[in-house]
Order: structure tokens, then sequence, then C-alpha cells
């Protein structure tokens, strides 16, 4: 009998690593599904509630194993730290109101942080804050 044991349903392994646990088995793997009446479908109103569903649920599931990224970069350095950063499409560059200097905001997957931030500050990135994300809407 396995009286220590725990048994826990995960999507992301954070929390497995957050407590330190790791798996020993995999018991079942799922995944989701939308479901619309064809009626209920085709009536206007109902059809713009589910394509809105839809839309939040697909733009929760991109957003699964990534996350975002600012830093500030002297302008000097932007071309630099862009060659690293394998953003999601392209990152977005603002002007910061000290002159010389740049916000660059991106997402990326959250398996190449480890690697990725050392080499942004060793080229002069600094303030880099990674956030999590809830949506990705394409």
């Amino acid at each position: 009998m396995l009286a220590d044991a725990i048994v826990e349903v995960t999507e992301t392994g954070s929390s497995l690593r957050a407590n330190r646990l790791r798996i020993i088995d995999t018991v079942m793997e799922s995944e989701t599904h939308l479901i619309a009446n064809r009626t209920a479908y085709g009536d206007t109103w109902k059809k713009q509630k589910i394509d809105n569903l839809s839309l939040m649920l697909n733009g929760a599931i991109a957003a699964q194993g990534r996350v975002g990224l600012m830093m500030n970069v002297e302008k000097k350095h932007l071309d630099q730290v862009l060659a690293m950063l394998p953003a999601l499409d392209s990152p977005t560059i603002s002007a910061l109101s000290e002159s010389g200097w740049a916000a660059v905001n991106t997402v990326l997957e959250e398996s190449v942080l480890r690697d990725v931030i050392p080499k942004l500050k060793s080229s002069g990135a600094t303030g880099i804050v990674e956030y999590p994300l809830n949506k990705i809407v394409f």
C-alpha cells in the first residue's frame, strides 16, 4: 500500500517543481475540446459567444510554456540584444524617457530563459523582468 504517495493532476509541471516532486508514472493524458450544438452555433448571438469562448481558450493554451520578458537596453547594444531573442513574432521596442535607451518587450518559451537571461545581461540589458502570461491571442 502506498500510504505516502501523492497523486497530482498537473498541466505544466510547475507545481511539481515547486514542491520538489517527481513523476513516477503517468496515469492518463488528456486534451481539451470545445463542442457546440449545431442549432446553437446557427444562432448569430450564440455563435459569437461560442467563438469568443474559443478565442479565450485558445489564447490560454497558446500561453502555456511561454513567458513575457521586458528589459531596458542602451541603444548602442540594441542590435546585439535583439539578435539573441527568440521572440514570438518581433519584440516591441519603445523609447525610454532617458535619451539613448529603449525598452524591449517580448514573449518567449520558458525553457530558454535559463540560457537567454545571462546572455542578455552580459550584452547590456538591464532591469530584466520575467512575467507569467495568461493568454496569447493571435
